[in-house]
C-alpha cells in the first residue's frame, strides 16, 4: 500500500488506498489494507491493464467483507500521487455520508432502450429518498462497446433530472478489450449504473482546452455503427485530415490525433469528437458518434495548465474547496500532457485539487458523450450552518 500521508488536504469522506504490485491477490491485499469495511458504504476499484481480473474479483470479495465493489478496467489512473498506470486503486465511500444502489446493463450491444428504462425507474423508485441528501448517478460503460453515445442520452432522460456523470472503461493503450466489475465479476459488453445519494454538496465538472480554429470540414462518408469516418470533404478520410493539421499520412500518430481534434456543436458550446486510430484503409476511426453530413471543426488547443488550474478552481456557497473531487479524465488528454512534457505540472495539480480517479475511453454528462475532456464531481462537506436540521 503506498503511503498517502504526503496528500494535501487528504479527503474526509472517503478512504484512498492503492498498490503497484503485479500480483492481482497481492494487490488486493496491500490495498485493502488501507480500507475499514465497517465504515464503508461503496469501494470503487479503478484496474490498471494486465492484472488476472478472475483472481482480482475474488480477492475484493473475500478481503472487503460483504462491501458492494464497482468498477472497471481504466486507461491509466488518477491517485494521491497524480496519474500513474499500474496501480489498483480503491476508493471507499464513507458509509455514514453515502448511499447507493447499482444497476448492471448487460448485454449492453445491442442497446435495447424500453428494458434500460424500465430498470432505471424500477431502480429509482425502490431506491428510497432520504431529507435532505442530494442525488446523482455514476455510469460506467464497456469503452469498445461503441453504445455510450446512446446509453448516456437514455439514461438522462430515465433519471429525469439526476444528473449522471461517467467513463468508459479503458484497456491502458492496447485497445482489446474493457470490462466492468459489478457484484463480484468483471465482465466486458456491459455498462454499470450507481445511484448515488449524500449528505455532501457537489458540483459537476465538465471542460477541455479546445477552440474552433476556423477550418471547416465536413464528413462525407462514415460507417455510424462503426464509428469509422471513410471521407471527409469528399476525398479520403486520412488524407484530407493530415492536409488540414499539416502532416503527411504516414506521421498520423496518436498524439497528432489528440492535440488535432475535431469538434461537433451542440447548443452552441463545441465539443470534442476523437480520432484514436488510422485503419488499414485510410478511414479514421473515433471515439464517440459520427454521420454522413456532420459538420466540425478542427480545434486548436489552449494553454493546458491554465486551463486545467481555472476549470479546477471550484468553490461551493461558503468559498470553499472541495474535499475530493470524482475524474473521469480522457485517455487522449494524458497522452498529449506526456508529449508535452506535461503529465508531471498536471499530477501536481491534481494532487492539490485532491483529484482521483482514471484515464477513459471515453466521457459522459448531462446526456452527451464526448472525448478529450474532464468530467468530474466535486463534493464539499455540508454546509451546516444552512441546514433545516443542523
Amino acid at each position: 500500500m503506498k503511503d498517502t500521508e504526503s496528500y494535501p488536504g487528504r479527503p474526509t469522506f472517503v478512504t484512498v488506498s492503492q498498490s503497484a504490485a503485479r500480483d492481482a491477490r497481492q494487490a488486493v491485499e496491500e490495498a485493502a489494507a488501507g480500507i475499514d469495511p465497517a465504515q464503508s458504504c461503496f469501494v470503487l476499484a479503478l484496474v490498471p491493464q494486465g492484472l488476472d481480473l478472475d483472481v482480482l474479483a475474488e480477492a475484493l470479495t473475500d478481503r472487503l467483507d460483504g462491501v458492494p465493489v464497482f468498477g472497471c478496467t481504466t486507461a491509466g489512473q488518477i491517485t494521491p500521487q497524480g496519474y500513474e498506470t499500474e496501480t489498483l486503486l480503491l476508493i471507499a465511500f464513507r458509509k455514514e455520508n453515502f448511499r447507493c444502489a447499482s444497476i448492471l446493463f448487460e448485454p449492453l450491444k445491442p442497446l435495447a432502450i424500453a428494458p434500460i428504462i424500465s430498470q432505471v425507474e424500477r431502480q429509482n423508485a425502490q431506491f428510497p429518498r432520504t431529507p435532505g441528501w442530494n442525488r446523482l448517478a455514476f455510469v460506467f460503460a464497456d469503452g469498445l462497446s461503441k453504445q455510450e453515445d446512446l446509453l448516456a442520452s437514455v439514461l438522462e432522460s430515465a433519471l429525469d433530472g439526476i444528473p449522471v456523470f461517467g467513463g468508459s472503461a479503458g484497456d491502458g493503450l492496447v485497445f482489446g478489450k474493457t470490462f466492468i466489475l459489478h457484484n463480484g465479476r468483471f465482465r466486458s459488453n456491459a455498462a454499470l449504473l450507481l445511484m448515488v445519494e449524500t449528505d455532501l454538496q457537489y458540483q459537476g465538472l465538465s471542460f477541455d482546452h479546445f477552440l474552433p480554429n476556423g477550418t471547416q470540414l465536413v464528413i462525407t462518408e462514415a460507417n455510424a455503427e462503426e464509428r469509422l469516418v471513410h471521407e471527409i470533404n469528399g476525398a479520403p478520410a486520412a488524407q484530407e485530415y493530415a492536409r488540414l493539421v499539416g502532416c503527411a499520412v504516414e506521421d498520423l500518430t496518436p498524439q497528432v490525433f489528440a492535440e488535432n481534434p475535431m469538434l461537433v456543436c451542440h447548443n452552441d458550446k463545441h465539443y470534442v469528437r476523437a480520432v484514436f486510430a488510422l485503419t488499414d484503409d485510410q478511414s479514421l476511426s473515433f471515439l464517440a458518434a459520427i454521420d454522413d453530413g456532420l459538420v466540425m471543426m478542427l480545434g486548436k488547443g489552449k494553454d493546458v495548465i491554465e486551463a486545467l488550474e481555472a476549470e479546477l478552481d471550484v468553490r461551493d456557497a461558503a468559498g470553499r474547496s472541495p474535499d475530493f473531487i470524482i475524474a473521469f479524465d480522457c485517455v487522449l488528454r494524458k497522452l498529449e500532457f506526456e508529449e508535452k512534457q506535461l503529465d508531471g505540472r498536471v499530477s501536481e495539480i491534481f494532487r492539490r485539487n485532491r483529484v482521483l480517479g482514471f484515464n477513459t475511453y471515453g466521457e459522459q454528462h448531462c446526456g452527451l458523450h464526448m472525448n478529450q475532456t474532464f468530467v468530474g464531481v466535486a463534493f464539499f462537506e455540508r454546509d451546516r450552518s444552512h441546514a433545516p436540521w443542523a
